[in-house]
């Protein structure tokens, strides 16, 4: 079975953007663009160089972790469960067709409708969209 994007299931709370630009092209836009947003990235972790340590083998894919404490502390204080969907994720995936990908959860919304936070105090948790449709061209 292929991977591509259209046809792996996924939770409606995972959102896939398509990138115009290759795998390192991607990754290197995103950092970028978390650099010159101000938001700390707290982690890039290579997925497929961990399967390949392991013995195994993965498609192109890294994760990073990021955010801006300003912006995600609030809902933490509000409620403490909220630490689990926060730092922000984004998952940059290559499909066996050679496209990339950018995954990642709607976040300000998750912790609207999931954890009883009001829309207000995790507003600025919702650009999350607007960076990553720059970073993959689709804005």
């Amino acid at each position: 079975m292929t991977a591509q994007a259209q046809d792996t299931p996924h939770p409606a709370r995972t959102q896939s953007l398509p990138s115009r630009h290759d795998f390192a092209t991607t990754v290197a836009r995103l950092k970028d663009a978390l650099a010159s947003r101000g938001l700390t990235l707290f982690a890039d972790i290579d997925q497929s160089a961990a399967a390949e340590q392991a013995g195994t083998s993965l498609r192109p894919t890294r994760l990073f972790l990021f955010g801006n404490p300003k912006g995600g502390t609030p809902a933490m204080q509000a409620n403490p469960h909220a630490a689990i969907e926060l730092p922000l994720r984004a998952a940059v995936w290559e499909d066996d067709g050679g496209a990339t990908h950018i995954d990642y959860q709607d976040a300000a919304g998750v912790l609207s409708s999931e954890y009883g936070l009001q829309p207000a105090l995790v507003a600025p948790l919702a650009t999350v969209r607007a960076l990553l449709e720059g970073v993959a061209d689709n804005a």
